[in-house]
């Protein structure tokens, strides 16, 4: 008889315990006899449930080299949370951004999504959002084992991740063990829909492998079905920014596109401070149906106890069809009346202007669809070639592509228009804006008419082919030596392609359309925010707009494309007329970005004691050099039309201009981690490491790019730069940590991070492409002379004295520019380049895990504290180097679990931070305001039915709402309402 030897991991000591089980300790007794001999580690208990996750995810984070957390499946199949971002926001330090109320990406100590990089089992995974963060919701829970979130660096670890290194980890059969399967199904109601019901979530598990162990198969996939809305307010392109002097005097040379005049205003900005102004006001609503589709195959073979073959295919799918309607006024600047908070930064808290023409009160509508997918195919190869070597070689070719998956494209907006607006006001001293509009309430499907369109094709596919050889060499008691050397190529192509009409001044009849097809629908009952009453006004009154249709936006869009596709017209769109999208995207934008990397590293591991206490520590360095080719396509223009108010449309020439451009990179980055037991279970760490976070995407990409519609104040458009180099981070982190109980421990962690290359954004003033500008020149400074700057009169007395001008097109509205007689367009470009500027942020984390003896009840609590020296300056008008997404951030979570019941209710909390250093308007900030939201689940083991458990999820139970600022609060960017959600489930484990 062969007798085995178990060794002693502090795992199953912490398990044992935890679970009295006593008949461990005579194997741990044949351990210490048999100390010499070879040992065979054995899993010997499964722990399930809220405690057994957290003992793992504890056990985890104490033996690590390094300050680490994790979060671990509660049992095969069963995550905390149904979304991996919201269990990750449960760990000190981790923040979380939603999209339609669910967790998308996150945040680790202040440091946005795009500087954290996140890994599947230790690969690298491709994106297709032109950022370089993984979206959470394509991936579903059940098929995953546990995270592990690395707050401090290895030699091993890829770079990328300057705030963490998040790796997701599924599971093998070979590790699972004997035949295993589980089966979930679930019913979900999410509040936030106002058309849509109750949808299904299916998912299912099943693993085995022989009675030899050598070979085993799981196969996992899931299926969810999710509908779900949104009610928003906007500022739609943003607030425009000036110094205080900027009024609406052009004659006297202080006049600005946007700028308040001096009389008519309640405590009108002086000259020492700046102000901001509403672009528009819109309100929005928004129906979104989502299908998730995951699926993952392992195959694994050991032939041999020292020899592990694993192949393995993952799958994920995730199709959004969206349906909106807004309604929007669109400020005009003309002379404007205003009341305004004191200075510095000035803001309107009511915001008004009067019109001698009726303009229009906008209603827009979409209806387009979105497929995200992604595969990968890995292969591992893992050997223990001596007693001393191990080796481990990995390689796989991942794809994800985002592309149309609706026949009217990727994107889409049709407008109509009633013109009957009198006069618009905004009342900005509530968190919701409030909109008046003279004459809005008294709108009708008669008024309506089609404006502009923008159908719209997206595709952008993202290729990873990785390959990473890693070993390690036992040198006895003289410790070990970690080594390995990768190679990876990210090849992202990114295609769109537009069709336009630019009839924003409207076209069509009364009668054009069936009234039925224009439901009245009322606004201020979809909010729960509160918004103002203009009462700031007194003595003033104001038509509070409360009426909107939403109006059939099929119907319409037949009706419009039989209606105005002139005979014998061809279109841009497929359909062969301009309301439709276009697949042709080689006559539009095309960006092709390759970044190939090698990395070689080395690490030194040593284990010892030092006056009675172990100890350990880790010295490496990891080399990493990268190219970057960046070819781009993109469209070129020669002309500008006047075409509208506050529209000017560039006429592109129908040619593309390509480029290529290069960068590349290379960096030495070295580690020390020390970690050491200062007394029975109190572990103190020490490490430092150097890291870099990559640009984005996007920011690399080569050519520029304008925008197809510019104003009076000129164009925009932005410009890659694959020369970006990477923001470079030096890191310390200290970290005391006491594992009082088996279950429970208290940690406190300091951090440090001196950074430098911070990206930001430079605007530069360009007359690309020469085009005349028809709102800057002789005919509009005779007009501007005439009748003020009142864009609408300005128009009219052009058409009035210009009338048999060949640039002048009454008939149809049109001004265009006039090479040598107007100026030349003048386009903002937003370049991003590294700034000389270095940075500290600094934090502390707080973490607390209790639970309170055999009662059930536990409670885990975290805080971070994150700090920098260099913070927005709201007062400044230009760009800045400050860091996206900093802030402090809470959690604390609440559980009982016991007799087959377990209940968890849990708060989250996220203080304000800067979200962008800019808006459509140019370098103005954006702020997320301070967040929290309470989540609680219960679920329950039926004892007539062994491994069937009952449960009860509920997310946002207060329906909090989010809402985004700029420069001060009363500058609102987006109000967003989502609404609680609730699942309903069974799951069968067997």
């Amino acid at each position: 008889m062969n007798s085995k030897t178990f060794t002693k991991t502090r795992l199953a000591t912490s398990l044992s315990l935890v679970l009295g089980v006593g008949a461990l300790a005579p194997a741990y007794a044949a351990d210490d006899q048999a100390a010499s001999k070879k040992e065979e580690n054995v899993e010997v208990i499964a722990v399930t449930g809220i405690r057994g996750s957290l003992i793992k995810s504890m056990d985890t984070k104490r033996s690590s080299t390094g300050i680490v957390d994790a979060i671990s499946a509660e049992d095969i199949g069963k995550f905390p949370d149904t979304n991996l971002a919201e269990s990750l926001q449960r760990i000190s330090g981790v923040s979380i951004d939603r999209v339609n109320g669910e967790g998308s990406k996150v945040s680790v100590r202040g440091f946005g999504p795009d500087f954290n990089l996140v890994t599947l089992n230790g690969r690298q995974m491709p994106v297709t959002t032109g950022s370089r963060s993984f979206d959470f919701a394509n991936i579903a829970s059940d098929l995953i084992s546990g995270v592990e979130v690395n707050k401090t660096s290895q030699a091993k670890h890829a770079t990328g991740g300057i705030g963490s290194t998040i790796d997701i980890q599924t599971l093998r059969p070979l590790t699972v063990g004997s035949q295993k399967a589980t089966v979930n199904v679930a019913m979900v109601d999410d509040q936030s829909s106002e058309t849509g019901s109750a949808t299904p979530e299916l998912s299912g598990l099943y693993s085995t492998r022989t009675d030899d162990g050598k070979f085993g198969v799981l196969i996992a996939a899931s299926y969810q079905e999710r509908e779900s809305g949104n009610q928003q307010a906007n500022v739609g392109t943003g607030w425009r920014s000036f110094a205080g002097t900027a009024d609406d005097d052009w004659a006297g040379g202080t006049g600005a596109w946007g700028g308040v005049p001096q009389a008519g205003q309640v405590n009108r900005p002086g000259p020492d401070d700046i102000y901001s102004v509403p672009q528009t006001t819109i309100y929005k609503f928004e129906e979104q149906q989502r299908e998730r589709t995951n699926g993952q195959l392992v195959l694994q073979y050991a032939p041999t106890d020292n020899l592990t073959a694993s192949l393995d295919y993952t799958y994920m799918r995730n199709d959004i069809d969206t349906q909106y309607h807004d309604v929007s006024a669109w400020f005009t600047f003309v002379p404007s009346q205003n009341i305004w908070t004191d200075g510095p930064v000035s803001s309107p808290l009511l915001y008004s202007e009067t019109y001698a023409t009726p303009q229009d009160l906008s209603m827009g509508a979409g209806d387009y669809g979105v497929r995200n997918q992604s595969g990968s195919v890995g292969f591992n190869l893992d050997w223990q070639a001596t007693d001393n070597l191990n080796l481990n070689f990995d390689a796989h070719k991942s794809s994800a592509e985002f592309k149309p998956n609706h026949a009217l494209g990727s994107s889409n907006t049709l407008s109509m228009a009633g013109f009957v607006r009198t006069s618009a006001a905004t009342d900005f001293t509530g968190d919701l804006p409030i909109l008046a509009v003279g004459g809005g309430n008294s709108v009708q499907p008669s008024d309506m008419r089609v404006t502009g369109s923008v159908f719209g094709n997206a595709r952008n596919k993202s290729e990873i082919d990785q390959y990473q050889l890693r070993g390690e060499y036992v040198l006895e008691d003289a410790g070990s030596i970690d080594f390995g050397i990768s190679l990876t190529d990210v090849d992202n192509h990114s295609q769109s392609v537009n069709v336009q009409r630019n009839d924003w001044g409207g076209v069509g009849a009364a009668g054009d359309f069936e009234d039925s097809w224009f439901p009245t629908e009322t606004i201020h009952d979809k909010f729960k925010a509160n918004g103002g009453d203009f009462s700031i006004a007194s003595g003033q009154s104001f038509e509070v707009l409360n009426k909107m249709f939403f109006w059939d936006f099929n119907n319409v869009r037949n009706r419009a494309e039989q209606l105005y596709t002139p005979a014998g017209y061809t279109g841009a769109g497929d359909c062969g007329t301009d309301f439709c999208p276009s697949t042709d995207y080689a006559r539009d934008t095309d960006r092709y970005t390759m970044e190939e990397s090698q990395a070689l590293y080395v690490q030194y591991n040593y284990e010892n004691e030092w006056a009675g206490r172990p100890y350990d520590v880790h010295v490496g360095v990891r080399y990493e050099k990268t190219d970057v080719t960046s070819t781009s396509a993109v469209s070129s223009y020669d002309g500008a039309n006047w075409i509208a108010d506050t529209e000017i449309a560039l006429v592109a020439t129908g040619d593309r201009e390509f480029q290529t451009q290069t960068g590349d990179y290379d960096y030495v980055l070295p580690n020390f981690n020390f970690n050491i037991e200062v007394m029975d279970d109190v572990m103190a760490r020490f490490a430092y490491s150097e890291t870099i976070g990559r640009p984005d995407y996007v920011s690399i990409q080569g050519g520029t790019v304008v925008g197809t519609l510019a104003n009076r104040a000129g164009g925009s458009g932005s410009a890659g730069n694959p020369s970006l180099l990477p923001l470079e981070s030096e890191n310390i982190d200290l970290s005391l940590e006491w594992y009082y109980a088996p279950s429970s421990y208290a940690s406190i962690g300091y951090f440090r991070k001196d950074t430098k290359n911070f990206i930001s954004n430079t605007v530069v003033d360009s007359t690309i492409y020469s085009i005349p500008n028809p709102a800057d020149g002789k005919k509009y400074a005779e007009a501007l002379a005439a009748v003020g700057p009142d864009a609408a009169a300005i128009r009219n007395w052009i058409f009035a004295n210009y009338g048999s001008d060949p640039s002048v097109d009454v008939a149809g509205k049109v001004i265009s520019g006039v090479a040598g007689e107007d100026e030349l367009m003048i386009f903002k470009i937003n370049t991003p380049s590294n700034g000389a500027d270095s940075e500290v942020i600094d934090g502390w984390e707080f973490a607390v895990q209790h639970a309170f003896g055999e009662t059930g009840f536990g409670v885990l609590a975290n805080y971070t504290m994150v700090d920098s020296g260099r913070t927005y300056d709201n007062y400044l008008l230009e760009d800045q180097p400050a860091l996206i997404g900093l802030s402090d951030t809470a959690n604390l979570v609440v559980f009982y679990e016991n007799y087959g019941f377990q209940a968890r209710v849990a708060y989250n909390w996220r203080d304000e931070f800067l979200n962008s250093r800019g808006q459509d308007t140019g370098a103005n900030p954006r702020y997320t305001e301070a967040y929290s939201q309470i989540d609680a689940s219960v679920s329950y083991d039926i004892p007539q039915v062994e491994g069937l458990t009952l449960y009860l999820e509920a997310l946002n139970i207060t329906d909090e709402y989010t809402r985004v600022h700029g420069r001060a609060k009363e500058q609102v960017l987006s109000l967003v309402e989502t609404g609680p959600r609730y699942s309903f489930g069974a799951r069968y484990t067997f």
